[in-house]
Formats: structure tokens, sequence, C-alpha cells
């Protein structure tokens, strides 16, 4: 029977995406494919988050997502049962992608942030994990 791929931490990437710097302005650009590495079936963002508020605390069985701080910044904190990385996102020109089956959490929003998601996949409850002691054991079962 053939396992499913089970990525780490290290498989979520920070990538740099073109800026194009101009006296009156500057412009990045995210294309399907293109630098988001997969194609985007859905766009949603989050903003006006309260001081100390957190976001996220799941896994996706399917999903991938790629995340970008277009104004302010905030922490995405990684996590594939057995490693835990911090990425503060703080550049607009600057997206973590992060990779099925790693469990997420966002927090210490600046004032005015905005977190800006592309995901690969349409909304679906059925692929969200929201207990980290049930995503803890599946990723142990080799089943993420």
């Amino acid at each position: 029977m053939n396992r499913p791929v089970q990525y780490t931490v290290a498989d979520c990437m920070l990538i740099d995406l073109p800026r194009h710097t101009r006296p009156n302005g500057n412009l990045t650009v995210v294309e399907n494919t293109v630098e988001a590495p997969f194609e985007i079936k859905r766009v949603y963002y989050l903003y006006d988050v309260p001081a100390g508020a957190e976001r996220g605390g799941h896994a996706h069985k399917v999903l991938q997502q790629f995340i970008i701080a277009v104004s302010g910044s905030f922490d995405v904190t990684i996590d594939d049962g057995s490693e835990r990385r911090t990425v503060t996102l703080n550049r607009p020109f600057k997206g973590l992608h992060i990779r099925p089956g790693i469990w997420r959490e966002l927090s210490n929003f600046s004032q005015g942030a905005v977190c800006l998601v592309l995901a690969s996949e349409h909304y679906d409850e059925a692929d969200y994990i929201r207990n980290y002691g049930e995503f803890v054991e599946i990723y142990k079962e080799g089943v993420l």
C-alpha cells in the first residue's frame, strides 16, 4: 500500500515574490502556479484581529496554503508533530508555503495587519483537523 507523502516543517518554505519598485509605489505579483506553488482555488484575508488573538489552530489533510502579510506583521507557527518553527511574516513580498498535514497557528498580529491566504482547495470542513492531540496521533500513524 502506498502511504501518502508526509510533509515536515522543513517542507514549508518562505518564498520571495517579485518586487517591481517605482517612485510612485511598489507592485508585487502572485500568479497561479507561478509564484504560488499550486493552483489557487480560494483566496481570503484576515484583518482587524484584536490584540492577543490567535487564528488558525488546525491542520489540513489535503489543502495547501500560501500566506502573505500584505500589511503589518504576524507570526506563523508551523508544527509537524515533532518539530515546531515560528516564521514572522512582515514583508508583502514574502510568502510562506504551508504543505498539507502541517499544524499552523497565527499570532502576534500588529495593529492594522492584513493576512492574505491563497488556498489550493475550496472550503471543506472534512479537510480540517482541529484537535492538536488528534493531529499528533494521525501524523504518527503516517496517515497525513
